[in-house]
């Protein structure tokens, strides 16, 4: 399948701490005094993957922790963001949305705006070196009080325009529904931030509806879920709100049993803008290629539809105007669409 590989990839949801190289790990932890279980990175790995064995989405997040505790410094943090964006060149990824919550990072010195600040320096540095364009999303917790997510927003203000493209919403969707941080997208909605959300992964439909209508999202995170009210389906279409499907993740997670079960190829022909993405290189063991070599195989996705899918994610991501429609075209020249091909 090389020619996927060779394909030019968007990856619009990739979580920061959950695609770390295990190297990396080693390192910044021999660094800090933190204690590994393994310390040869290729045994390390299993502690930082989830498997399809994973029981739940609290499971998959548990392989957060250790990630987490060595991205609490200025270097581990910018060195971090740089190897995520040469691993997507690497991959062919031509545009990156980085996501993070700032306040997991303020364990150690840092404040919410010197984590989003050298986050950003690390892509920075990424992008400068590789030429894959990369952007930073800022993600509240569920799990946080209201006031702490609405400080999380001003900080993300400070970088608007400045690297900051978009805020998120993550974390343990069962025990924390989103309408408890309304208030904080509201205000998110009045600095003019684009709005992506997790929903429909962890509980069902009905939150899907809830960020949209309450809470200006124009992206969902996974809606593996939508499907389960058809009314809704239809009125995410009508609304052109974009899914940000992550197929191995979402096994992982039991988000959806299993891989017969997935809808990303029934949201897809039903018109629904699907993009693929990762979620996390590191915890799901997974690329870019091998997400649309998966969808190939199991969904039967043709390269023409995979270019399509490639185009929706341009199409929807966060990037400034004038450079998304740089993007925008780039792709079309490279995919052999720019004459309707």
């Amino acid at each position: 399948m090389d020619h996927v590989r060779l394909l030019p990839k968007v990856d619009l949801h990739i979580h920061l701490d959950g695609s770390m190289r295990p190297a990396t790990v080693i390192e910044l932890a021999a660094e800090e005094g933190i204690r590994l279980p393994d310390t040869d990175p290729a045994r390390l790995a299993a502690h930082l993957q989830a498997s399809e064995m994973c029981g739940s989405l609290g499971d998959y997040l548990a392989k957060f922790d250790l990630p987490l505790r060595c991205l609490q410094t200025s270097e581990g943090l910018r060195r971090a963001a740089y190897e995520l964006v040469m691993d997507a060149h690497a991959d062919r990824v031509k545009y990156i949305e980085v996501r993070f919550a700032p306040l997991l990072h303020t364990a150690g010195r840092l404040s919410a705006e010197e984590v989003i600040a050298e986050v950003l320096h690390g892509l920075e540095r990424g992008e400068r070196e590789s030429g894959t364009l990369a952007r930073a999303i800022v993600i509240c917790l569920r799990s946080h009080d209201p006031a702490e997510n609405i400080r999380v927003i001003h900080a993300a203000h400070s970088f608007q325009g400045r690297g900051v493209v978009g805020v998120d919403l993550a974390g343990d969707e069962a025990r924390f529904p989103p309408q408890l941080h309304r208030d904080v997208f509201r205000l998110a909605d009045r600095y003019g931030f684009p709005v992506t959300l997790h929903a429909g992964e962890a509980a069902g439909a009905e939150n899907i509806r809830e960020c949209v209508s309450h809470m200006h999202a124009v992206r969902i995170g996974h809606g593996v879920r939508l499907k389960e009210s058809e009314p809704l389906v239809q009125w995410i279409k009508e609304r052109n709100i974009a899914l940000e499907m992550c197929v191995t993740s979402n096994i992982q997670t039991k988000a959806v049993r299993c891989w017969e079960e997935h809808p990303i190829k029934e949201y897809f022909e039903q018109g629904i803008l699907v993009t693929v993405n990762t979620d996390n290189t590191t915890v799901s063991n997974t690329t870019m290629t091998q997400e649309y070599e998966k969808i190939m195989k199991l969904y039967r996705f043709t390269i023409g539809e995979m270019k399509q899918l490639i185009l929706n994610a341009a199409n929807v991501s966060f990037l400034e105007t004038e450079r998304k429609r740089e993007l925008t075209a780039s792709l079309q020249t490279e995919l052999g669409l720019a004459s309707g091909t």
